[in-house]
């Protein structure tokens, strides 16, 4: 197996308490942990736990242990069973999620031999707080990947710490094994976002100004390609609040947004029931046939109108925010998304939507976004099963 010289310089210096990967996507940081798993674990003297740590058991799954599988076989690395073990080279490892607070309490009373941590940046302080006092043994170790984030994120403040730590920071083009035409595209796909810094330099880079600066009113060019395309359409409910509803058509390799509906009810001091707002959904759709309305899952009384009217299809959607805005400014840097120049409303909010620069988080202000909300909705929920071949990490 070949290694770049910046995997092989972490395996000649990971001697370390704290051994930590951090910087771009697909820089190669994951990938030498497939085989320095294996090389801890059959190290261990049993003497206390080994732990396995993800964002959640199933980005776990994903990001390591399949990935391992296939090198390894299922036989040297198992599948997670109910009682949160799976055994990988003979051993018995335990695979938790981070992300919660509540995950704690399965940390607290027992001594880690050895830690595996992946995506350390998505996880709860807390956790991390509590691992720090769980490797107690004298031959402790952590091996840990995560992608930049805010420079004042917690994990950050700890690699700056006089801990025992090895750290090492890549960028995309670290990883000489990639193809160049997709490196190139993938700094394509981030340019003009904090991404850009994050995920092709490496950097741990401040999320301010417009969270979709790249934004550029789309066109048809072709109306004809409107017949073979299919129709959505996404809904962000509001009652004083606005409520914005997108009617999208996915056609070829694009999405256009063709018509809105958006409506203030503290704007115009007149609220609307959901029945009213059932009916601008009937008009948003004309005698198309919608395959999905994609919606909030926390908007139950206007997902109980759609379904008894029996015409639409409700999908709930996947509301993620940050995540869902890395994709939206995937999609759009593509030319994938292209929001017609008749959909007034959400034009405004593109040039207006901004990060919040006093958090310690990324987060953006909550003021101009109810289509921005539901244009997330439909790009995190729809697009990303539509068009599986684009890599949306």
């Amino acid at each position: 197996m070949s290694f770049s010289q910046k995997q092989t310089e972490y395996l000649m210096n990971c001697n370390h308490r704290w051994n930590v990967k951090t910087g771009a996507t697909r820089s190669g940081k994951t990938f030498l942990d497939y085989f320095v798993i294996p090389k801890r674990i059959l190290k261990c003297q049993q003497n206390g736990l080994i732990v396995l740590l993800g964002n959640t058991k199933g980005t776990l799954e994903r990001n390591i242990l399949e990935p391992m599988r296939s090198i390894w076989s299922p036989e040297l690395v198992g599948q997670i069973s109910s009682n949160n073990t799976v055994n990988i080279f003979g051993k018995k490892c335990y695979a938790l999620g981070a992300d919660k607070i509540n995950q704690v309490s399965k940390l607290q009373g027992a001594a880690f031999e050895y830690c595996y941590g992946d995506e350390i940046t998505t996880w709860h302080e807390d956790v991390f707080q509590m691992l720090k006092s769980r490797l107690s043994c004298p031959n402790s170790c952590f091996d840990g990947t995560c992608n930049p984030e805010s420079p004042m994120h917690w994990f950050k403040k700890f690699l700056e710490s006089d801990a025992d730590i090895y750290q090492q920071a890549y960028t995309i083009d670290d990883n000489p094994f990639l193809d160049p035409t997709f490196v190139e595209n993938l700094k394509n796909e981030y340019s003009g976002t904090v991404y850009y810094d994050r995920f092709i330099l490496g950097k741990w880079a401040l999320a301010s100004g417009l969270v979709y600066p790249m934004f550029k009113v789309g066109r048809l060019e072709d109306v004809s390609i409107l017949k073979k395309g299919r129709w959505f359409i996404s809904v962000d409910y509001g009652t004083y609040n606005p409520f914005s509803a997108g009617l999208w058509c996915v056609a070829g390799e694009k999405a256009y947004r063709i018509k809105e509906f958006y409506y203030s009810g503290r704007k115009s001091l007149m609220p609307k029931t959901d029945e009213e707002y059932y009916s601008e959904l009937e008009k948003l759709a004309g005698d198309r046939y919608i395959e999905r309305v994609v919606i909030d899952p926390s908007a139950s009384s206007f997902i109980e109108t759609i379904k008894r009217h029996k015409r639409f299809r409700v999908f709930h959607a996947n509301n993620e925010v940050v995540s869902g805005i890395r994709n939206v400014a995937t999609a759009l840097n593509k030319g994938m998304l292209q929001i017609l120049p008749e959909c007034k409303d959400s034009i405004t909010e593109f040039g207006l939507y901004s990060w919040n620069d006093k958090s310690v988080q990324d987060e953006p202000i909550k003021e101009n976004d109810h289509a921005m909300d539901e244009i997330r909705y439909f790009v995190r929920t729809i697009l990303r099963r539509e068009f599986k071949w684009i890599d949306w990490s």
